[in-house]
């Protein structure tokens, strides 16, 4: 082979073979307790030009553009914030963090791709913003861009996540694991990969490839197209968990292997008893993301502000607003926004539910029957959700009609 070809991480068991290859140095030296910072550097590196090269290659500048554009504007604000306690410009800066990805975000819209597009561009936009908003408050005191950067272009998390946050993460590069706890970082990570490879690989090539096909063909032409759309809706579902909970797998585990702990974005979301704990279940890092530094800070501001009398009202609002804002950022799209003003409507009506249900907790049995009928109900609704998500109606419509 002449050249290594461009690899999306995580698609192929090449980039596996990779791994274990370019790995080897690494583990040997976390073996003995000790981290060779150029080595990890050669590692973010090697992979990052694996991931952007070839036609990529111009991904690979807009994310070169990218990282120097964060960067100055954080030591700017930094900068700012260490002599003047004015939020104006707090406001500012949050805007000119998320501004690449509204650009790139609107751009098809205009009839053209952005040239500032490239792959997790969205991620590193949460990453960004987060630290900004820590400046802000206080909680961050000390800015190094080398350390910035670091945190940034983490290879294992940099194009869908684990959304993990600064201080966490700089604990891990300043603090290398011990020997002990590295070994069982290393165990954790092999039996993550594993585990990823038969989520991603397995379960989710046969759902995506056979399952989610046939169903599609019944929706489309069968003679029973309700029950293709049921199907439909289960299977997709099924294949949406297991492709990105593999992938997340696949980063939490070469994140152990390097010796950081990433943390995780599942916990067997399926299981849960409402709508409010599949968030604390899904996605996690995004989800917790979404309620720490959009919906809290807006509660606070409406409560403070004394906009809406109740609580309970502001609540609804933030919830509306925060999936309002999670649905566009998923495309500007009606099936993305419809599917974030739902999980609104949800979440609402979960929350009036468990008023009702504390004020009149005598009258209500509770029993795992009826936790097994909150966990079927909750199940079904995300179902009908990743339905919309998927944008199979916006294909129905246009085949029936």
């Amino acid at each position: 082979m002449d050249y290594i070809p461009y690899l999306t991480p995580y698609e192929t068991p090449f980039y596996f073979i990779l791994i274990g290859l370019f790995f080897i140095p690494s583990i040997i030296l976390s073996l003995r307790g000790k981290r060779s910072m150029w080595y990890q550097n050669f590692l973010t590196i090697l992979f990052l030009w694996i991931s952007f090269a070839g036609p990529n290659m111009g991904q690979g500048m807009a994310l070169i553009i990218y990282i120097v554009w964060q960067l100055l504007l954080t030591i700017i604000y930094f900068k700012y914030r260490q002599k003047n306690n004015k939020s104006g410009w707090f406001y500012l800066a949050v805007f000119l963090n998320i501004l690449p990805m509204i650009i790139i975000k609107v751009s098809p819209f205009l009839g053209h791709q952005s040239a500032l597009a490239f792959l997790g561009y969205s991620y590193l936009t949460f990453k960004a913003v987060q630290v900004v908003m820590e400046i802000r408050d206080g909680i961050i005191k000390e800015f190094k861009p080398t350390y910035y950067i670091q945190f940034l272009i983490f290879f294992p998390t940099i194009s869908s996540g684990p959304i993990d946050r600064y201080r966490r993460f700089l604990n891990d590069y300043l603090n290398p694991p011990d020997q002990d706890k590295y070994v069982g970082l290393l165990g954790k990570g092999i039996q993550s990969i594993f585990l990823g490879f038969l989520y991603k690989f397995i379960i989710g090539y046969v759902l995506s490839t056979h399952l989610l096909t046939y169903v599609e063909g019944v929706a489309l032409g069968g003679s029973h197209p309700i029950w293709g759309v049921i199907g439909y809706m289960y299977v997709y579902s099924m294949y949406l968990f297991f492709d990105f909970a593999g992938y997340s797998l696949f980063a939490v585990g070469v994140s152990y292997l390097l010796g950081y702990e990433t943390p995780i974005n599942f916990n067997k979301p399926f299981s849960s008893p409402n709508i409010k704990e599949f968030w604390n279940r899904w996605n996690m890092t995004l989800s917790f993301w979404f309620r720490d530094y959009v919906y809290m800070r807006l509660m606070f501001t409406l409560l403070k502000k004394k906009v809406f009398k109740s609580r309970v009202v502001a609540s609804n609002v933030g919830y509306f607003a925060l999936f309002f804002l999670m649905g566009i950022w998923h495309g500007l799209t009606w099936y993305y926004i419809v599917y974030g003003l739902y999980h609104a409507l949800l979440i609402c009506t979960n929350d009036a539910w468990l008023r009702y249900k504390k004020k009149n907790k005598e009258h209500l049995p509770s029993n795992k029957w009826t936790k097994a009928l909150a966990i079927f109900i909750t199940f079904n609704a995300v179902c009908f959700s990743f339905l919309i998500f998927s944008g199979f109606f916006d294909v129905l419509i246009k085949h029936y009609l």
